[in-house]
Parts: C-alpha cells; structure tokens; sequence
C-alpha cells in the first residue's frame, strides 16, 4: 500500500511540474513583437551622440552635484522640463508645469522642497492604462567643496529616459503612438532614501491601481569589475517579483533587438546587496505593481566626485537604453494588459 502511495505522489508530481512547464512554455510563445521593422525604425533613433549631449548636460558643474533641494538640482529640473515641452511632450493636465511639488515636510528635516518632473504620451486604445519610465534626477551635490557629478549616477538614466521619450515621440508622430499612455517620471530625492517615489506612489498623478508596470533606471553607462571582459551586459532586478509575464518581455526585447547578457545575480532573494530595495522601483512595487530595475552594478567612481561624464561608455549606454525602449514598446502595445501574477 505504501509504494501505491507513493507511485501515486510521484505521479500527481509529475503532472504538476509538466502543467507549470505547460504554461511557461505558453506565456513565453505568447510574447513576440510582430512589427519588428516598425520598432527598429524608432529604436534606431536612439544614438550615442544624443545620449552623450544628455549625460554632459545634466551632470555639468553648473548643476552643483544636484543636491534634493537646492538650486542646482532646481535647475536641472527646469531643463529637463523645457526640454519635454520643446518636444511637445505634455504635462498632466493636472500639473501643467510638469512640477509635482514634494514638500519640505516629507522630506527630511535639513531638506528644502523639491519636485518630481512629470510628461507623459496619450495611448491611442488604453489612454487610462499606464507605462511608467522612471530614472532619479537628485545626486549628492558638493562635499567638502568638491562638486560631485553623478554621470552614472544618474545622469545615465535621466539621459536614456529624455532619449526613449524622444524615440516614442517620433512614433506618435508617425502614427505608430503606444496604445497604452507612457509616463516620463523624474525623481527627486532618490539619494537620501527613496523619497521622490515614495511621495509619487503616495499622492499619484495618474491613478496608481492602473499603473501597468514601472521600469526603472538607475546607473546604466559604466561598466562594474565582474564584467571588464564582457562588457555586453545588464544587471536586470525584480522583474520575476511580481509578474512572471515581465520577466518574459525583458528576454524576448533582449533577443530581438540588442542580445546583451541579462545579469540575474542581484536578482536573488538573498542578494546582501539588496539592490531590490535601494532604487526607486521599490515604492511601486510595494504597491503591488510589476517592476524592473535596469543597472549595471557599482564601479570604482560610485558616489565619487570622479563619477564623470567621459568615463561614460556611450555605445553600451545606447544599447542598454534600446533594451528597454524595446521592453516599454511591447508593454505599451500588446493586445493584453501585463499580469502581475507569477507562473
């Protein structure tokens, strides 16, 4: 009787391993991009060069480090801002500055007000279904009389952010806008904890229950010492939390378009590091929303006044910044909503 027993367990075991297997299989034949022309045309829009006037831009000394807070940071927030509008990218009608105020007082105790900076593109079939773009615009300012500049950090995800809103753009104007709204967000306060995002996902502009998923950039233009000899990489972190689906659509963007090494190491559970929960993604994801974080691990110049825009490598900043204008294309365009349930 015993061994039936067991006979039988090792069965019912088996079958629900094959069904799991079954639906993975199915929910990755599912994701393919069907107008692949169509997206190489805006992905190719996406160049060094551009790439480069951003990151020298917003990591210049005229910014003072960008400290939450203070002018410099202000100013690049202006910038950023002038430049969505020359675009004729627009602010939520809510906010037609593209400033979200974060007050003094959810700030901490020695920090001045601040602003989140805010654009978005209009889906053309779900106008009220939201892909977020995220990158912090805050650094850590001057320390002991020595600007810090944050090229990496993260002039790197602001640039790649103005460049996918650029290429999405270009596509709207060609007719090929997303069917799902697109929103540009810009965070403060990142460096001293989060509190940008934190404030966002608590006083949403958009309603946050249809909010799709957020992708988040922080640190996407150098290269960190495990991978000196293959620098074709990017460290991808949370995508599998919550939605098995994302997980999917970051590796089919990848297969299609750029074919980099997807770099899950940072992604385990254990990960000491705990990067999961150091980035901006974080306040979404406590909110029950699919999320990544793009990242390309710690270098020598990390929070370093060194941290300077020509140590940027700008040809695998391209390509990480087309992977994830890949992964916002299929997410903003697909016939069904992402799921946030894990397989």
């Amino acid at each position: 009787m015993k061994i039936l027993v067991t006979s039988a367990l090792i069965l019912v075991g088996s079958c629900a391993t094959l069904r799991h297997s079954e639906k993975i299989e199915k929910l990755k034949n599912s994701i393919s991009y069907n107008n692949k022309s169509v997206v190489e045309n805006y992905i190719n829009t996406i160049t060094p060069e551009e790439l480069r006037a951003f990151v020298e831009e917003v990591s210049s000394e005229k910014y003072d480090g960008r400290m939450t807070g203070e002018e410099g940071h202000n100013k690049v927030c202006n910038y950023i801002k002038t430049y969505y509008d020359s675009l004729g990218i627009k602010p939520p009608t809510t906010h037609p500055d593209y400033f979200q105020k974060v007050p003094k007082s959810s700030l901490p105790d020695d920090v001045k007000d601040s602003q989140n900076v805010i654009a978005y593109i209009e889906g053309s079939v779900f106008p009220n279904e939201y892909i977020y773009i995220t990158a912090h615009s805050d650094h850590e300012g001057i320390v002991e009389g020595e600007v810090y500049p944050g090229a990496d950090d993260n002039g790197s995800g602001t640039a790649a952010v103005l460049e996918i809103a650029e290429a999405f753009k270009k596509a709207a104007e060609d007719g090929n806008g997303p069917k799902r709204s697109i929103v540009f967000l810009h965070v403060t306060g990142e460096e001293i904890g989060l509190y940008g995002s934190r404030y966002y996902t608590n006083n949403p502009v958009f309603p946050i229950e249809e909010t799709v998923t957020t992708l988040n950039i922080d640190m996407i233009g150098r290269v960190d010492k495990k991978h000196k000899n293959n620098e074709d990489y990017i460290y991808v972190i949370g995508a599998d939390r919550i939605s098995s689906e994302l997980h999917f659509v970051v590796q089919e963007a990848n297969y299609n378009f750029v074919n980099l090494e997807l770099d899950y190491e940072f992604n385990a559970k254990n990960d000491h590091n705990r990067y999961y929960y150091r980035s901006d993604h974080y306040n979404f994801a406590t909110k029950g929303i699919p999320v990544v974080f793009f990242f390309n691990g710690e270098h020598e110049d990390y929070t370093k006044p060194t941290d300077t825009a020509d140590k940027i490598n700008y040809l695998l900043l391209t390509k990480r910044t087309k992977l994830i204008f890949a992964t916002a294309w299929y997410l903003a365009n697909s016939p069904e909503r992402l799921k946030p349930e894990i397989i």
